[in-house]
């Protein structure tokens, strides 16, 4: 509460300057309230000199005290604030104001551009430029100005070089990582250089460089997951399948221990990592999960149910009864990874074990579906903002919840009455398809009669598609076991589910063909291949949203196989016609 006295300003804002310093390391972040304090010490400088500078802004107000105050005993007290005023601007991105200060600071006014020569990046000019007043022995601080000009000088590359990299302009970028690469940071931080070094030359088009600098970072920091994560990206861009297979393998062994060596680098109150926090580091550092990579197409069957077996067993000691999880998380949901090991292993061959997978995820789902669920499937009708919205989001949140954990279980059924046809059991098949289609029963949508179904809720697409994927199953081992006025039943209502829907329309002309209504089979094919043709097997929905990876080998079972043939067939059965038409 003492006026201020120039006698003992120095000492004042050296303590106000540790202080903030403890302050930030204690915190692990640049807290914004702290900053406040650094106005007060200079309002508290001005007022030693009879100014006064209440009503200025930030900028206004060093502008004003380092113009006004010349006493030499002060100087190197407010470079050190200025530096740490230059932290906080830096981590809330103000490289404008932060090079505002430090021409100020280095006292070149205007002409700041002077020591900027073409083409060099006029901040980090400024910065170095800069020039730290000597310090008194007398004052200790807890962290030099010298260092935190290098920790500044690094984090003002890193950030305009992430900057660079979001918009788009790689060879910009590329320079400036690689200034900060060569700055004052702790070794996890010159690994995360590395990655967005290496992700900047990806993207130029440098796959060589960029595995070297993703390289770089593992030497750096050896248990760096985010730059195995890429390396394996940038192998399977390359086609190199089996390098990209090892990059996941040791991703794998890493995830799976229990603890993590912390890298041994200098201990500074104010570091880079504090200071840089960017939507895209985020996400460039965000590392994938092995299972992640398994929906690559490079990755081969026999492979893909090793390393799914792996990340399951990784899985099964934390798993538990409850399957809801964050929907911010990156991983896929347990049950997805056990129907997608699942999918591997139908097309491996391995259908028994598919089976008994797909059996975990229908125990661990029965108690989670209602008895009955009632949903509107069009998205838009859920999406108005009228009173109440939050409570009617939050239902929304457990509907679509029920409507996942329904598809999977429906989804479990699906797999195992595919699995039990190929292993030649068609009336367990049969058996399996007909519960899941029970199931299915559960769901009654409304809200848009007989539309086009647009804008369909994601959940309720799947759900659709699950459904005429056991229609066409079903379907198929009717036909199997001679049942052909059943079969047909089944490929209509597939049909009506997904009209045009090539594998259902070419089963429906087979039924029509075994059930020797050969009339009503060849006007329905002529119907049909006068139709757009659609795709086999299509891996996406209306939405241009892709379906589920689990049902990857359903898509494949359901494509029918006997086009040719029956065309053959149709197309005799009409030439004989032309020729005859009493026949």
């Amino acid at each position: 509460g003492l006026p201020a006295a120039l006698l003992t300003l120095p000492l004042e804002l050296t303590v106000l300057y540790n202080s903030l310093l403890f302050t930030m390391g204690a915190s692990d972040s640049a807290v914004k309230g702290e900053a406040e304090r650094i106005c007060q010490g200079l309002l508290s400088v001005l007022e030693a000199f009879g100014a006064c500078g209440q009503d200025l802004s930030t900028e206004e107000l060093w502008q004003k005290v380092l113009q006004e105050v010349t006493a030499e005993e002060l100087q190197a007290p407010l470079h050190r604030l200025g530096a740490l005023q230059a932290a906080w601007w830096l981590a809330a991105h103000r490289l404008g104001s932060t090079a505002g200060l430090f021409r100020l600071l280095s006292n070149t006014g205007d002409l700041g551009r002077a020591c900027c020569t073409e083409g060099e990046n006029e901040l980090l000019s400024l910065l170095k430029a800069w020039q730290v007043p000597a310090e008194e022995a007398s004052l200790p601080l807890v962290q030099s100005a010298e260092d935190l000009k290098e920790i500044l000088c690094t984090t003002a590359a890193f950030l305009q070089g992430l900057q660079e990299l979001e918009a788009g302009n790689f060879p910009t970028a590329f320079s400036l990582l690689q200034e900060a690469a060569g700055g004052f940071c702790s070794k996890r931080v010159l690994a995360q250089i590395y990655i967005c070094l290496g992700c900047c030359a990806q993207r130029m088009g440098k796959p060589q460089t960029a595995l070297q600098h993703l390289k770089r970072a593992l030497q750096v920091d050896f248990q760096c997951l985010p730059a195995l994560s890429h390396v394996a990206a940038v192998y399977h861009e390359l086609g190199e399948t089996d390098a990209e297979l090892q990059a996941l393998a040791l991703l794998y062994e890493v995830l799976g221990e229990k603890t993590a060596a912390a890298s041994s680098s200098p201990y500074f109150l104010i570091q880079t990592k504090l200071l840089v926090h960017t939507p895209i580091l985020a996400f460039l550092l965000c590392h994938c999960h092995p299972s992640n990579h398994m929906s690559r197409p490079c990755c081969r069957v026999a492979g893909a149910v090793e390393y799914y077996l792996n990340v399951l067993a990784l899985l099964q000691e934390r798993l538990q009864q409850q399957v809801p999880r964050d929907g911010g998380s990156d991983l896929p949901r347990i049950p997805e990874v056990f129907l997608e090991a699942a999918s591997a292993l139908e097309q491996a061959g391995r259908h028994q074990d598919a089976i008994t997978m797909c059996e975990e995820v229908i125990s661990r789902t029965t108690d989670l579906i209602p008895r009955m669920l009632r949903v509107e499937e069009r998205l838009e009708q859920t999406e108005c903002p009228l009173p109440g919205a939050g409570l009617a989001g939050g239902l929304l949140s457990q509907k679509k919840e029920r409507l996942c954990c329904l598809a999977w279980r429906a989804a479990g059924y699906l797999h195992q009455g595919w699995a039990w046809a190929m292993l030649g059991e068609s009336k367990e098949a049969v058996t399996q398809f007909s519960r899941g289609l029970g199931d299915l029963l559960r769901v009654q949508l409304y809200g848009s009669g007989v539309e086009p179904k647009e804008n369909l809720l994601p959940e309720v697409e799947v759900l659709q598609k699950i459904r005429l994927l056991s229609l066409v199953g079903r379907g198929t081992q009717f036909l199997e076991l001679g049942r052909h006025k059943e079969a047909l039943l089944d490929f209509q209502h597939g049909l009506q589910i997904s009209p045009g829907d090539p594998a259902a329309a070419s089963y429906l002309v087979q039924a029509l063909w075994k059930l020797d209504r050969k009339q009503e089979a060849a006007a329905h094919w002529q119907k049909f291949s006068q139709s757009p043709p659609g795709e086999d097997g299509q891996q996406e929905g209306r939405q241009g949203r892709p379906f589920p990876l689990y049902l990857a080998s359903s898509l494949k079972h359901a494509v029918f196989p006997h086009s040719e043939s029956l065309a053959r067939s149709i197309q005799d059965y009409l030439g004989t016609r032309s020729r005859d038409p009493l026949s």
